[in-house]
This record gives structure tokens, sequence and C-alpha cells, in this order.
């Protein structure tokens, strides 16, 4: 039976237990308000194979982020000091880290909300260290699998006045602005530049852009569009994302490779 996480408390942020951990195991960092909570998700992932870098509060979170390389962050909606919805937004601001959003909620609303923010999933609490786990690693390979794409099979990409370095993991707008997107979001466009002017089924590029498939996830796979479409539209422009009824998704963009 998959042990379920209930529990309260207090704490602050320790460093990862070095007798544990392997040093080629991804830090995780577990932004979590419930003591009990955070040692027992810290003990499961240490066994695991991760090592786990506990944080009690949003001062905590960032110091750790600013003095360590996380490979992923666990944070809790309720986290002290800060809104955790907002802290998501903040966190995702400053950085590309995968985000995994934990509430005590877990409406479609909340699904939503959390996406839209720059989570790249989201689990309801009480969850399973086990899942949870599981979904570390998926997002996980899911970046290394898009960084090992960008490095190997291409180095730049141009279309439409816009510039992306995927050596530098970086999106230059035509007024040479740089825009932030978050790992989900790069991979998602990745995919379409791959696939230019050809129509991607949504199941299919739920596939190629590492989108876990759940009853939500054609809702999930259309938020992480709505994003990316947001950010390459603005000032006048239109995104080169056409939704083609009943079909899917096409970039429609000319893609110059680099």
């Amino acid at each position: 039976m998959s042990r379920q996480i209930v529990a309260e408390g207090e704490g602050g942020a320790m460093p990862p237990q070095s007798g544990m951990s392997r040093p080629a195991s991804p830090l995780i960092l577990l932004a979590e308000t419930q003591g009990d909570v955070r040692r027992t998700v810290h003990d499961h992932l240490e066994q695991t194979g991760f090592r786990a870098m506990p944080a009690a509060s949003a001062d905590a979170l960032f110091h750790a982020l600013t003095s360590a390389h996380v490979g992923a962050v666990v944070l809790d909606a309720g986290l002290r000091g800060a809104d955790g919805m907002d802290l998501c937004r903040d966190l995702r601001e400053r950085s590309d880290v995968p985000i995994i959003l934990v509430g005590a909620n877990c409406t479609e609303v909340d699904r939503v909300v959390a996406l839209e923010l720059g989570a790249d999933d989201f689990m309801a609490k009480p969850y399973s260290v086990r899942e949870l786990a599981a979904r570390l690693r998926a997002v996980l390979r899911r970046t290394r699998a898009e960084r090992v794409r960008g490095s190997r099979n291409r180095k730049q990409a141009r279309f439409e006045g816009w510039t992306v370095d995927f050596t530098r993991r970086e999106v230059s707008a035509p007024d040479e602005r740089k825009v932030h997107l978050t790992a989900a979001e790069f991979a998602l466009l990745g995919v379409f530049l791959d696939h230019a002017r050809i129509i991607i089924p949504r199941k299919r590029l739920m596939e190629l852009a590492g989108v876990r498939d759940t009853p939500s996830s054609d809702r999930s796979i259309d938020v992480l569009v709505s994003r990316l479409r947001r950010k390459l539209g603005g000032q006048g422009r239109r995104a080169p994302i056409v939704t083609v009824r009943g079909a899917g998704y096409m970039f429609s963009a000319v893609v110059d490779r680099g």
C-alpha cells in the first residue's frame, strides 16, 4: 500500500545528508510547511535515489536555489510566509527549475491555475510518496531529454524574427527582448519547431511534450499551448500556433535552422 502523507509541524531549511546521498543524484528541494510531512517525504526520496533538501519558508526556498544546484522543486501551495500560488509564479519568474505544486485542493480550476502560474505538475494532499517520486523522475526525464535533443539536433532556430537558442535555452523576441519560458513551455516550443507546418493531434502533442496521460490531460495541453501562445504573441503580433478544430495544433511559421 502506498504511504500517504498526513501531518503538521514546523522546521527550517536543512542541508542534504551527504552520508545518505549519491553525488550524482538529483537534488530535490522540498518546500513544505508541515514538519512531519517534510520528514516523511525527505526520508522516502533519500531512500529511492534522490537527494532531498527540506525548506519550511519562502526565504529558505530562495536561499537554497541560490546556494545549490537544484534539480526540481516540490512546492507546498500553503507554504508559510507567502501564498503558495503567488510563490509558484515568483519562483517561475526567477528560475526554469521543474516545479511540482502540491495543495489541499485538486479541482480542475486548481490544476489549471497551477499550470498557468508555471508549475510542471500538480498533486493533491494527501499524496502517495511513491507517486511523487515517480512524477519527479518523469519531469526530470522530460527536462533531460529536451536538453539532449537541443544539444544534439539543433543549436538555433528562427521564425518571424524570433530566435531560439537551444544551447542557452533562451528565446528572443523580434525586438531582442528575452522571453522567459518554463521548462514545459520550452519543451513544447521545441516540439512545434521540430514539426513546423504539420498538424499534430492532441494525444501526439502530449506524448512529444511529455504531458502525463490523465483524465484532465487534454485540458492540460490546451493550457500549456495557451501559455506559450500568449508569450509568443503580444505587441500587435499573433503567435504562429494555430488550432485546427477537431484535429489538433499546427505551428504555422516557416522555421530556419541555425
